[in-house]
């Protein structure tokens, strides 16, 4: 029984260096960072929307554009720092290892389902507004028009495939985040990262200092409704989330998502408060 456990152990040691040494090497690319055109002009600043009928509509259905009205200064505790990334990076590894089965299933689904890649990446705002490649699990046709949100394309369901139906509906489609994780782009609990031109939400979430940590998996506004939320309820959340960082919270937003996954909550196609919408 000893023997095994030095074996395990030793396994999965190597299976951590390379990891490790994996997410070092592919750190660097993961960040729109190396041309000044692929960077974001509000990164690290504070920002306001200022509406303009005559640009073009963002992905919040609204026209006009961010404005910087001062540098952020946001400096990190310990916990956020130290024991929060310690977290991340002890879960992350796990999730990635004892998950891996269903990765491998997953992607044989999606290849057979619709030929193709079996991931794709997004140009999400990440801490401090630094754009970031977010990875997922393609559940759309190869032939959806690429870089179009799926709540602004023209019927959306018709792209959705067989097999994306399914993992959207579970939220199975955000595992391989669990890699971004543990490169460091994303925590496990925190702000869901915003699509790189939502720029309502993106302001909204500056009053309330909701971008000047990483984004998340999951987090408090994940299990108090999801997509059906409207942009200032949910900004006004990520900041609850924010003022009560710490263990507890986290693991009481934990807890709490794999109750609202578990129920199918808050799923909603169509984007940020497209349930309120409906209903009106």
């Amino acid at each position: 029984m000893l023997i095994f456990l030095i074996v395990l152990i030793s396994v999965f040691a190597v299976v951590f260096a390379v990891m490790s040494l994996t997410a070092v090497i592919k750190k660097p690319s993961s960040v729109f960072k190396d041309r000044p055109e692929e960077q974001n002009p509000m990164q690290g600043k504070m920002v306001v929307f200022v509406e303009n009928e005559t640009e073009p509509e963002n992905a919040d259905g609204v026209r006009g554009h961010l404005e910087a009205i001062a540098d952020s200064c946001h400096k990190a505790g310990i916990y956020e720092a130290v024991v929060k990334r310690s977290l991340d990076i002890i879960l992350s590894f796990c999730g990635l290892v004892v998950l891996s089965p269903v990765f491998a299933f997953l992607s044989l689904w999606i290849m057979i389902d619709d030929p193709g890649p079996v991931l794709f990446t997004q140009k999400r705002i990440g801490k401090d507004k630094q754009y970031f490649k977010l990875h997922k699990f393609r559940s759309m046709k190869m032939d959806t028009p690429h870089n179009v949100p799926t709540h602004m394309l023209e019927n959306p369901e018709q792209y959705i495939t067989k097999s994306g139906r399914f993992i959207r509906a579970h939220s199975l489609d955000e595992l391989p985040q669990i890699w971004d994780i543990f490169i460091g782009n994303m925590s496990v609990i925190g702000p869901r990262p915003a699509l790189w031109n939502q720029d309502l939400l993106t302001s909204e979430r500056d009053k309330w200092k909701a971008n000047d940590i990483k984004p998340g998996l999951t987090g408090w506004a994940q299990i108090n409704g999801r997509d059906e939320l409207e942009i200032p309820v949910k900004a006004r959340l990520d900041g609850e989330y924010v003022e009560k960082e710490s263990f507890f919270f986290d693991c009481r937003c934990f807890i709490g998502t794999v109750f609202s996954v578990a129920r199918g909550e808050g799923v909603v196609e169509g984007g940020t408060g497209e349930m309120k919408k409906k209903e009106k």
